[in-house]
């Protein structure tokens, strides 16, 4: 099976997502979202997919996030493309679907 990561290697749910994929043998392809941002459509379309709104994608720890407290889901987007900090990781893909991995052990649900 093959699954997207969408990672950011200092961050511990990430981490542990990764190895939840790789300890299930899925041939995981990794990006890192913060050297290599998604586009804004590739982002509506992996929430689309994760049937989830972009506000349920934002990182709302971050700083940025809080000016977007009652942002549309385009304006939502626009932020996390200019700034993708603002993306709450990480976000897997499979042939199954997407799944946010808060927890990790949501992701079991596409593999």
């Amino acid at each position: 099976m093959k699954a997207t990561i969408y990672h950011n290697p200092r961050c511990s749910k990430s981490r542990e997502t990764l190895a939840l994929l790789e300890a299930a043998g899925a041939a995981v392809s990794v990006v890192e979202y913060l050297k290599a941002p998604p586009s804004r459509a590739e982002l509506a379309h992996l929430y689309a997919k994760a049937g989830m709104s972009p506000r349920d994608g934002l990182r709302m720890s971050e700083t940025g996030a809080k000016a977007l407290r009652d942002a549309s889901d385009d304006a939502i987007l626009d932020a996390m493309a200019a700034d993708p900090i603002l993306i709450e990781r990480p976000l897997v893909e499979t042939e199954k679907g997407v799944r946010l991995g808060r927890p990790p052990e949501k992701v079991r649900e596409i593999l």
